[in-house]
């Protein structure tokens, strides 16, 4: 794309010059002129380019998002920066954060700490991250008359052992009576067809079992949910 963009500015060029060494052309050439529209052309054909290139740089950023994401080179336990497992699932979630149709856009906001490379199977983690943060995008998304919705992702270092990361709806929050289950397997809030109730479950093995960490939910009604991640920079043996 960069050299179709340096041709096309010479060939763009190359039509000007014409134009001013021959501005009445003979009458089947104008007819064709005419028949391109040449105006529109000059002025598109750029934009044309313009809109491959802002497409071929998306394609480029999912793709390291993807293998951000799965870390399928990375199965081991392995140092990472937590932010950019989380900056990778936000761009694959991305399309569901823009505006459609009645929807307005979810907005993000990031306030990230200083955190230490943490020892994990980013992967995993990656898992928990995109389960959090889908399920804070569908209670925003079942709320259509919401002006502001917003996701916070807060990220601290509790100690020199331990790192939290906080990702806060401003949503409808968790009914009284789901909270305490909302860990158990097979136990979903959604409509029948829309959940399989495992998702928070695998998610909170991944956390408590895997890495030796913490997860909890905190939630007001009408006011959003917190959940809440603690990992240790090193995981016991």
């Amino acid at each position: 794309l960069k050299h179709a963009v340096a041709y096309t500015q010479d060939v763009l060029a190359l039509v000007e010059q014409y134009q001013l060494a021959y501005p009445e052309p003979p009458a089947e050439l104008q007819a064709t002129l005419e028949d391109i529209d040449l105006p529109f052309l000059k002025e598109d054909f750029p934009k044309l380019i313009a809109s491959m290139q802002e497409g071929t740089t998306r394609i480029r950023d999912i793709v390291r998002s993807l293998r951000t994401f799965s870390r399928l080179d990375e199965a081991a336990v392995k140092q990472v920066d937590l932010h950019n497992g989380i900056d990778s699932t936000l761009t694959l979630l991305s399309h569901r954060l823009k505006a459609s149709g009645d929807q307005v856009p979810i907005e993000i906001h990031r306030e990230y700490g200083t955190l230490p490379p943490v020892e994990c199977h980013a992967g995993q983690l990656n898992q928990v991250f995109m389960k959090i943060l889908s399920n804070a995008i569908d209670a925003l998304r079942g709320e259509p008359d919401r002006s502001k919705p917003s996701i916070t992702i807060t990220t601290r270092p509790i100690d020199t052992d331990w790192v939290a990361i906080h990702i806060q709806d401003n949503g409808p929050g968790i009914p009284a009576a789901a909270q305490p289950r909302l860990f158990d397997p097979f136990f979903t809030t959604k409509p029948v067809g829309q959940g399989t109730g495992m998702g928070l479950s695998i998610s909170y093995q991944i956390v408590t079992e895997t890495h030796r960490g913490y997860l909890s939910c905190g939630t007001t009604p009408n006011q959003g949910a917190e959940f809440v991640i603690k990992l240790p920079v090193k995981p016991p043996k």
